[in-house]
């Protein structure tokens, strides 16, 4: 038997299909299935090292992105997805696999399309509340197709399509004890505690604002501040200037990347979490906390935007838009949020009701079950 998956060059897609492969590997093991083979073909493997990790092959499959406003790249990246096509062509025939899982993104096409036009049984898995143009363009080819959002079921075949909720990876889906997160941040155990998610590239908005906002916050909170890779040295020296006379300064501790332990650990420790409104949200409600989300205003069809409000109608969180981010708004909200403690915890209730826990599981089902039936 042979998996091959296929998604876009950012986190959020990526880290869903380890999700996914973690739980084909544990079924694999538990039904005693030999010979099963997965492969990772996009135009990066992102992670190389979770993917060897996994058991997972990678192949490079060129793509172009199709822009919604002009651009002169638009045209080069039409040859590289034709490119790509033909690449994904010879390489799925050459590995013949029994199910193709596509995550969505640009590079997801060439192997999804290859799929198609070889027979190739194809799952997809979306994971806003309204697909993006790969998504939605593959559904209507796909075998099943599996939804993070209960909304996003009506832009798909009701045949086909099942909301399974998101795919979290195993090693961050649940934080650990309040005790032994506090340990590792060397906190106060009586002082909230105030997580800032900017994602692995950085937020630039959200950092900004935090660094106005860090004199302020750390006289009644702790903050962890994930300021991605790129960005750590200017926010960590700009945060020591901003800082420095304040003695409560220790509170802020500024962390470049979250790895899956340092991830638990904050998320066991955390209060309340202000991030994105990517795929982050799912990960924020599988541990049960109240967040303050920033939506992106030029993501692709608003996405960020719906997904965002999408989980404040659910009650998980509240939102704050780029126009009205400022250092005020921001401690405003969270000092609203923490004030209230009914209110916090209907939130809490909130998230942990949004949280669909064998997410991964059931699509590591459903591509076994259809790899199944393509080899008989």
């Amino acid at each position: 038997m042979k998996i091959v998956f296929t998604g876009g060059g950012t986190g959020g897609h990526f880290y869903p299909i380890i999700a996914v492969a973690q739980k084909v590997n544990k079924i694999i093991d538990e039904d005693n299935i030999l010979g099963v083979k997965l492969y990772y073909l996009s135009d990066d493997p992102y992670d190389q090292e979770i993917l060897f990790e996994n058991g997972i092959l990678f192949e490079k499959i060129s793509a172009g992105k199709v822009r919604t406003y002009f651009s002169v790249l638009n045209f080069i990246d039409v040859f590289k997805t034709i490119l790509g096509t033909i690449n994904a062509l010879y390489k799925l025939f050459t590995i013949y696999p029994d199910v193709v899982f596509g995550k969505g993104g640009y590079a997801s096409f060439p192997t999804i399309f290859a799929a198609i036009l070889l027979r190739i049984p194809v799952v997809i898995h979306e994971s806003d509340s309204a697909p993006g143009r790969v998504n939605k363009w593959a559904g209507r080819f796909a075998k099943k197709v599996a939804v993070s959002f209960k909304e996003a079921t009506e832009f798909f075949p009701q045949n086909t399509v099942a909301w399974t909720g998101h795919p979290i990876r195993a090693e961050i889906e649940s934080p650990v004890l309040r005790d032994e997160a506090l340990k590792y941040f060397k906190f106060e155990a009586n002082v909230p505690v105030v997580f800032i998610l900017g994602g692995s590239q950085g937020a630039e908005l959200i950092n900004n604002t935090i660094l106005s906002a860090i004199p302020r916050l750390v006289k009644n909170y702790q903050v962890i501040h994930q300021t991605g890779v790129k960005n750590f040295k200017t926010v960590k020296a700009e945060a020591d200037v901003v800082l420095g006379p304040i003695k409560e300064k220790a509170r802020y501790v500024p962390m470049a990347f979250l790895n899956p332990l340092s991830m638990k650990m904050a998320s066991g420790v955390a209060t309340i979490i202000v991030s994105r409104a990517g795929s982050t949200l799912f990960e924020i409600a599988s541990w049960g906390i109240p967040s303050i989300l920033v939506p992106f205003t030029e993501s692709n069809a608003d996405h960020s935007k719906k997904n965002a409000y999408t989980y404040a109608h659910a009650g998980g969180c509240s939102v704050i838009e780029e126009s009205n981010m400022t250092a005020n708004i921001l401690c405003v909200e969270i000092e609203n949020m923490l004030k209230d403690k009914a209110q916090y915890e209907k939130m809490v209730a909130a998230a942990k009701a949004f949280h669909k826990p064998d997410a991964a599981t059931k699509i590591a089902r459903a591509l076994l079950d259809t790899a199944l039936s393509h080899e008989k």
